[in-house]
């Protein structure tokens, strides 16, 4: 982490803590396209229900997730891996939106966050929060604050607010302090929910 980022969010004392505890960066150094099925698997699943499912979707690709494969894939293998049958229609929007645009790091690069979230929200199967999570976690854009997705609201509640509720307005004012670095610290607070 640069020393820029370890400053801003060291300025408040409760993502200071968090930096200490935690490692949120141990992620798979998945593709692009990997990481958006990913996303969709994991849509509306816990963590360890999502991990299974991704582990066996893997399994039925022999590990080879590509918009190829998983267009070429059955189906009925991809249900019984775990997807839905709607899910599997998203994956294989989102492989024919790869094979029609790039959708790369590269390809986006000249893009505004609010440009890539139209561009990929155009696709069916591919919400704001899945938009979310690519800006985050593909394309590495350093100012996104996920507010769509429970786990960041629950650990926003419960850090700042001992598990009270709290509004959307009232948490993009706790995460102000964090700009202009509010994916990293998103990751502080998802590593911080999933530890308990």
């Amino acid at each position: 982490m640069d020393e820029d980022i370890e400053a801003t969010l060291r300025d408040d004392p409760v993502m200071a803590e968090l930096l200490d505890e935690h490692d949120p960066y141990t992620e798979p150094e998945w593709t692009e396209y990997e990481r958006l099925v990913v996303s969709i698997i994991n849509q509306q699943l816990s963590t360890a229900s999502a991990a299974a499912v991704k582990e066996r979707v893997f399994a039925v690709l022999d590990q080879e997730v590509n918009p190829a494969t998983v267009l070429e894939a059955e189906a009925d293998a991809l249900r019984d891996a775990g997807l839905s049958r709607t899910k599997v229609e998203y994956v294989r929007n989102a492989a024919r939106a790869f094979r029609e645009n790039d959708l790369t790091r590269e390809g986006l690069a000249e893009r505004s966050d609010e440009e890539v979230i139209d561009q990929l929200t155009d696709i069916k199967g591919i919400g704001e929060w899945t938009a979310r999570m690519y800006l985050i976690f593909v394309l590495e854009r350093p100012d996104v604050l996920p507010l769509g997705d429970l786990a960041v609201r629950r650990g926003i509640e419960r850090l700042y607010a001992d598990g009270g509720d709290l509004s959307r307005s009232e948490m993009r004012d706790i995460a102000e302090a964090w700009r202009p670095y509010r994916s990293w610290a998103t990751r502080y607070i998802w590593a911080e929910y999933e530890s308990d």
